[in-house]
C-alpha cells in the first residue's frame, strides 16, 4: 500500500501544532496552563486568519472551545469534586487502619492485599487520594521494620493505575476516549465494558508488582519519614496502679524523656488544677495532653494510663480523630512577636491554642540539636506548619501579626464518612446500570457532598485542577481540528501504509504500543484524545469494528509507568520514596512490555481476530 501524499494545509497545520503542544505538554520549565492557553489561542487565531471548508461545510474557530463544556471534562470535575468528598470525611481511612493492623503479622501477604485493595479502589475512584491514603502506611511499615521503603511504595502506585484501566470512570484518560469515541459516532462504552481484559491483564501485572518489581528496586532513602503529621488533643486516665500515682508532674514527665506536653490536669467533676512541675498527680487524675498518636499511644504504656478522647477509649477500633480541625503555614514576619525568639519563649501553644508541626528554612535545614521545635530561635521568613481548630485559625488571622498563608487544610470529618460513601456509591451504581449518564450522576454526587456537608465550596473549588482542566481543553480541540482537516484519517493512511500486509491482531498491538511510548512522553489525556480519532479511522480502512482499536487506545495511554512524569501520582511515589528516574525506567518498562504483550493476545481473542 503506497505511503498517502501530505494532507491539506490546514490538517498539516493541526499535524504540526499537535507537535509543537506535546513538545510543551512536555517540558518541566513553562508552566503546563501556560502551553494549554497558547495551544488553544494558535489553533482558534489560525482558522479565524484563514478559514477551513470542507463538504461537511465551514469549521468555526469558536468550536475549538467546545471541550470547556464537554461532557468528559464535566465529569471529570465532579467526579474529582464528589473523590473531595471521600478525602475530607476520611471514608477511606478505615481500609488503611486495616492494611496498618494486617501488615504487623503477615508483610508478604499484606503487599499483595495492599496492590489488590489499591487497584480496585481505583477502578472507582480517582487514584490521587488512593495513593495519599496508602503512602503513609507503608513508610510506617517500612520504618517499624527497618527497611526501605522504596520496594513497597512503587509497586503501590503502580497498581492504582493498573486498577483505574477497569471501568470508564477509573481514570480521566477512559472518560476522554470513551467521549470522543461517541462523538465520532461509536456506541457509547458501559462502565464495565472493557473490564474483563483489564482484569486479566491486570492480574497479570500485580503478580509482577508483588513478587518482581520489590527485587528490582534499590533501596532509596525515603524524603518523608511521615506524610501525615497530626497533632491530637487528649486525655491520659491515671489509675492506682499507674506510675504518675503520687508523682510530681516534673517526675511524670521526666519518665517520657521531657516529651510529654501537659496542658491541663483535670480533678473530679469540676476542679482543674494548672500544670506547674510541683503538681502531686493522684489516681483518678485526666492530664489533658496534645501530641501526634504514636507519641500518645507511647505515653499510654510507658506511664501505665489509659488513653482516652472524647470520653471513648482510644484503641484500633475507635481511633483518635480530630473534628474541624486544620494544617495551616503560618509566616514569621518583621515584626512578628515570633521573630527572633522560640515557640516556648511565647507559649505559642497556651497563647494561640495551635500545636507547631514542623519549621521550615528556604536558606537551610534546621538543625534542633535535639532541643526540639519549640527551643529553635525563629528567624524572619521562616515558616511553621501548625493545626489548631477552625475557630483558632480565624483568631490567628484576625491579629494581623503573622502571616497566615492560604494553604490552610482541613483535616478529615469522620462521622461524615458513611454519607460520603453512600454518596459515592450512587453515583458509581447510577452510571453502571445506565439510569444515568456519568457526567450527570458524577455531578449530583458533587452536589451531595456538599448539600451534606461532606465538603464545603472551598473543598470543592481546591479539588479542582487547572492543569487537568486545561490540558483536557486543550486535547479535545486538537481532536476536533485533526477529525475535522482529515489529520487523524492521514496518520490512519501512514500507519496502515507502514504495516502493510499485517493481521489486524499485530495492527491493533502497534497501535496500543505506540499510544504506551507517547503517553510515557506527554499527557496521558493527550494521547488518548490524539489516538483515538486515528484507532477509529484505522479500523474504518479496514473495514474491522473500531471498539478494539479503541480500547487499544485508551490502554496504551494508561501504561504511564516509565516515567515518573508520564502520571501524577508518579510524581507523589517518587517524592516520598526517593525515587530516581532510572528506578521508573528499571521497574516501569517492563511492565509497561508485559502489560502490552498480554492485552494484544487478550483483545483479538476477545474480539476474533
Amino acid at each position: 500500500m503506497p505511503f498517502p501524499d501530505l494532507p491539506n494545509g490546514h490538517a498539516l497545520f493541526v499535524l504540526l501544532l499537535t507537535v509543537f503542544a506535546l513538545y510543551l505538554f512536555r517540558r518541566d520549565d513553562i508552566p503546563l496552563e501556560t502551553s494549554c492557553v497558547v495551544v488553544l489561542l494558535v489553533l482558534t487565531m489560525g482558522f479565524t486568519f484563514a478559514p477551513f471548508h470542507n463538504f461537511n461545510g465551514h469549521l468555526e474557530p469558536m468550536q475549538f472551545f467546545s471541550g470547556f463544556g464537554h461532557e468528559a471534562l464535566v465529569a471529570v470535575c465532579a467526579l474529582m469534586v464528589a473523590g473531595q468528598g471521600l478525602v475530607r470525611t476520611g471514608a477511606l481511612e478505615p481500609i488503611g487502619r486495616f492494611l496498618a493492623r494486617i501488615w504487623k503479622t503477615a508483610p508478604l501477604f499484606s503487599l499483595l492485599l495492599t496492590l489488590l485493595i489499591a487497584g480496585i479502589l481505583s477502578a472507582f475512584v480517582n487514584n490521587t487520594p488512593i495513593v495519599v491514603l496508602l503512602l503513609p502506611i507503608l513508610i510506617s511499615v517500612a520504618v517499624r521494620s527497618n527497611r526501605s521503603p522504596s520496594g513497597l511504595l512503587l509497586p503501590m502506585g503502580f497498581a492504582t493505575i493498573v486498577g483505574g484501566m477497569a471501568t470508564t470512570i477509573g481514570t480521566s484518560t477512559n472518560l476522554l476516549v470513551v467521549s470522543v469515541a461517541a462523538d465520532l459516532g461509536l456506541e457509547r462504552f458501559g462502565m464495565f465494558d472493557f473490564m474483563l481484559p483489564a482484569a486479566i491483564a491486570g492480574a497479570i501485572a500485580v503478580v509482577y508488582l508483588w513478587l518482581v518489581a520489590p527485587k528490582l528496586t534499590p533501596e532509596r532513602q525515603a524524603l518523608m519519614k511521615n506524610t501525615s503529621p497530626r497533632i491530637f488533643t487528649a486525655q491520659l486516665h491515671i489509675n492506682e496502679d499507674s506510675f504518675a500515682d503520687g508523682k510530681p508532674l516534673a517526675e511524670v514527665i521526666g519518665k517520657t524523656d521531657g516529651m510529654m506536653k501537659v496542658t491541663r490536669i483535670h480533678r473530679g467533676s469540676d476542679a482543674s488544677i494548672m500544670p506547674m512541675p510541683d503538681a502531686i498527680i493522684r489516681a483518678g487524675d485526666k492530664l489533658r495532653v496534645t501530641d501526634s498518636p504514636d507519641r500518645l499511644k507511647e505515653y499510654e504504656q510507658v506511664l501505665g494510663a489509659r488513653l482516652y478522647k472524647s470520653g471513648q477509649e482510644v484503641n484500633d477500633d475507635h481511633p483518635l480523630t480530630a473534628e474541624n480541625q486544620q494544617l495551616s503555614e503560618l509566616v514569621v514576619t518583621p515584626g512578628s512577636p515570633l521573630a527572633g525568639r522560640s515557640l516556648k519563649d511565647v507559649s505559642f501553644m497556651n497563647q494561640y491554642g495551635l500545636v507547631a508541626i514542623a519549621l521550615h528554612r528556604a536558606d537551610r535545614v534546621v538543625d534542633m540539636h535535639n532541643k526540639g521545635l519549640g527551643k529553635v530561635t525563629l528567624h524572619v521568613g521562616d515558616v511553621l506548619l501548625v493545626q489548631g481548630g477552625q475557630s483558632e485559625i480565624a483568631e490567628f488571622k484576625k491579629r494581623g501579626d503573622i502571616l497566615v498563608l492560604d494553604a490552610t487544610t482541613d483535616l478529615p470529618r469522620s462521622h461524615r464518612a458513611p454519607r460520603a460513601l453512600i454518596i459515592m456509591g450512587l453515583v458509581i451504581l447510577f452510571a453502571a446500570v445506565g439510569l444515568l449518564p456519568i457526567a450527570v450522576s458524577a455531578l449530583g454526587g458533587a452536589l451531595l457532598m456538599i448539600l451534606t456537608h461532606c465538603i464545603t465550596w472551598r473543598d470543592a473549588m481546591n479539588a479542582l485542577s487547572a492543569p487537568v482542566v486545561l490540558i483536557v481543553a486543550a486535547s479535545l480541540a486538537l481532536g476536533i481540528g485533526m477529525t475535522a482537516t482529515g489529520a487523524a484519517e492521514y496518520l490512519a493512511q501512514a500507519f496502515v501504509s507502514v504495516l502493510h500486509g499485517a493481521p489486524p491482531a499485530v495492527l491493533l498491538s502497534g497501535l496500543m504500543l505506540l499510544l504506551a511510548i507517547l503517553t510515557n512522553v506527554v499527557s496521558n489525556n493527550a494521547a488518548a484524545v490524539i489516538g483515538t480519532p486515528i484507532a477509529v479511522s484505522v479500523a474504518t480502512q479496514l473495514n474491522l469494528p473500531p471498539e478494539p482499536f479503541v480500547i487499544a487506545v485508551l490502554f496504551g495511554a494508561n501504561m504511564s509507568f516509565a516515567t515518573p512524569m508520564a502520571y501524577k501520582t508518579n510524581l507523589l511515589v517518587m517524592n516520598a520514596g526517593g525515587y530516581k528516574f532510572s528506578d521508573f525506567v528499571k521497574v516501569g518498562v517492563p511492565l509497561v512490555i508485559l502489560m502490552w504483550i498480554s492485552l494484544s493476545i487478550i483483545l483479538p481473542l476477545l474480539y476474533g481476530f
